[in-house]
C-alpha cells in the first residue's frame, strides 16, 4: 500500500506548503496530495479553504497579494519530483465562492502538466469530490489519472460503476466507510482505492490487509512505520 502524504507531511509542517512537500519527501512517503484553487490573477494556489481565517476570499485576491507562504502547484511539483505520486485535488465544488462551473482549473491542471511534458508519465493523479471536474480533466487527457472523491459511500456498487464507466481510475473514499466489500467492487472495475486522512497505526495496517491501494495520512513516518517500511 502506498503512503501519500496528506497536504504534505502536514503534522510535522505547515499543510500545502513547499516546505510540508519537502517533509514528506523526506520521511520516504511514496506521494503527497495538495489542493488547488484558483486566484484572481489566474495562478494556481496550494490552499485548502475557500476564504482566509481574516474573511479574505482566495479567488478576489491575486497570488501577490494572499500571505507569504502559499505556494503555485509549478513549484509544488519540483519539489515533488523525487516522489512516484502527486494527487492533486482541484477544489471546485458547488458550494465554493470560487466555485466555476466552466472548470477553468481542471483546463489550466492539464495545460500546466502538458507544458511540463508530465501527462502520460504516471506520476500525476488529478482528484476532486466534483465529478464534472474530473470528467473535464479526462476529456481534455484521456491520458491523466483521473479519481474521483468520496465522502459516505451510501451505494458502492453505482459509485463505483459510475467511475468506472467515465474512464477514472481511482475512488477515494474517507477511511471511515472503507470496508473489504468497497475495496473487492472497486478492484473488480478495475479502479484502485485511494483512501483518506488516516493517521492511526493499526487502522493503516488494517486497510493494507483488506487491499486498500494508498493510504492518505498527516503523518507519512508513522504510517510507514506501522507497514514496516
Amino acid at each position: 500500500m502506498l503512503v501519500i502524504g496528506h497536504r504534505g507531511a502536514s503534522q510535522a509542517f505547515p499543510e500545502n506548503t513547499l516546505a510540508a512537500f519537502q517533509g514528506a519527501v523526506d520521511q520516504g512517503a511514496d506521494g503527497v496530495e495538495l489542493d488547488v484553487r484558483r486566484t484572481a490573477d489566474g495562478s494556481l494556489a496550494l490552499i485548502h479553504d475557500d476564504t482566509l481565517p481574516d474573511g479574505t476570499v482566495v479567488v478576489e485576491r491575486t497570488l501577490a497579494e494572499l500571505p507569504a507562504g502559499i505556494a503555485e502547484l509549478a513549484h509544488a511539483l519540483d519539489v515533488c519530483r523525487p516522489l512516484a505520486l502527486v494527487n492533486i485535488e482541484i477544489k471546485n465544488w458547488p458550494e465554493d465562492k470560487d466555485f466555476d462551473a466552466t472548470e477553468q482549473v481542471a483546463a489550466q491542471v492539464v495545460a500546466l502538466l502538458e507544458a511540463r511534458a508530465e501527462v502520460a508519465d504516471g506520476r500525476n493523479l488529478i482528484s476532486c469530490f466534483h465529478l464534472p471536474t474530473i470528467d473535464r480533466v479526462h476529456d481534455l487527457a484521456p491520458g491523466l489519472a483521473t479519481a474521483w472523491l468520496l465522502g459516505m459511500v451510501d451505494d458502492v456498487a453505482r459509485l463505483v460503476d459510475r467511475a468506472a464507466d467515465r474512464g477514472h481510475v481511482a475512488v477515494h473514499p474517507h477511511h471511515f466507510f472503507v470496508n473489504a466489500g468497497l475495496v473487492e467492487r472497486a478492484h473488480a472495475a478495475g479502479l484502485a482505492v485511494n483512501t483518506w486522512t488516516c493517521d492511526d497505526p493499526d487502522r493503516i495496517r488494517w486497510l493494507a490487509e483488506i487491499g486498500c491501494d494508498a493510504v492518505i495520512t498527516n503523518v507519512p513516518d508513522v504510517a510507514l512505520q506501522a507497514l514496516g517500511r
